[in-house]
């Protein structure tokens, strides 16, 4: 399987395994039923015959019409991604997500980049017939086949063949799609788990290097693990010692926790 690497602000290298296009596909796949069931409902309980009658046959107004109730097909993978943090059902389904090349959450942005390209990465054919039909050789079916064919493949064969598995949309977007199976690695680290929402409370943090941090980690997990308490004890003492923190927690666990993401928070945002 192929992975990346990813060097986070704190100097600490973070490697992520690319999705593979099997999982893309089926992802690809699961999104395409929804997609499918979707338009099969609306086709078969909306009632067109009365959308006609109510605009008396108005040909605009029903052109309008059939686009509004389409649209949340059209935009699925782009709303999708953007409001489930990078990902789609399918996605969320196969455990595998979309994010920047450097590791952080893509913008809004390269959402809809990613989200525009997939004309070329998934209908390419689109494009060449046109072209191939201005220089009338729209009756060589062979022809018009293979470029279908290969249109329709262009998206699937850079996956294949690039060095981090992606398509040109991802290419343009700077983005990747990697699997969150690795999630154990994460707490490996010195990072942590905090939320676009996250509010901190221990500015004076910062006054802590990298390696304190590593250093309060491992003993935190270790200490919690076999609930030794007079570490904790000691560890809260040692971090109040040294940045001259106030504590407005009462529990050792949740202050050490507090301060370790607090201390995440402040330097990626730096």
């Amino acid at each position: 399987m192929k992975r990346l690497q990813i060097k986070t602000a704190q100097n600490v290298d973070i490697q992520f395994t690319l999705a593979n296009v099997g999982q893309r596909l089926l992802a690809f796949a699961i999104d395409n039923i929804i997609k499918f069931a979707y338009l099969y409902f609306a086709i078969e309980f909306l009632n067109f015959q009365l959308i006609e009658n109510t605009f008396n046959n108005d040909h605009w107004s029903i052109k309008a019409i059939d686009i509004l109730i389409f649209l949340p097909v059209t935009f699925y993978s782009l709303y999708s991604e953007i409001l489930l943090n990078g990902q789609t059902i399918g996605k969320k389904l196969l455990n595998i997500k979309v994010i920047n090349v450097d590791g952080f959450k893509p913008t809004n942005t390269d959402f809809v980049i990613r989200w525009f390209l997939r004309v070329i990465d998934f209908n390419f054919f689109t494009l060449i017939f046109i072209y191939v039909a201005s220089l009338g050789l729209s009756s060589n079916y062979a022809l018009l086949v293979f470029i279908f064919i290969i249109g329709k493949l262009t998206g699937f064969l850079l996956i294949v063949f690039t060095k981090k598995n992606q398509r040109f949309g991802d290419i343009m977007a700077n983005t990747v799609v990697v699997s969150l199976k690795d999630k154990a690695k994460f707490s490996d680290t010195i990072l942590e788990k905090i939320t676009d929402t996250y509010k901190p409370v221990y500015p004076a943090v910062i006054r802590l290097s990298d390696n304190d941090a590593r250093i309060i980690k491992e003993t935190f997990k270790s200490a919690t693990k076999s609930n030794d308490y007079k570490t904790l004890i000691k560890l809260r003492s040692k971090i109040i010692e040294v940045t001259g923190i106030k504590s407005s927690h009462n529990n050792d666990k949740e202050f050490i926790d507090a301060v370790l993401k607090d201390y995440n928070y402040y330097t990626q945002s730096m």
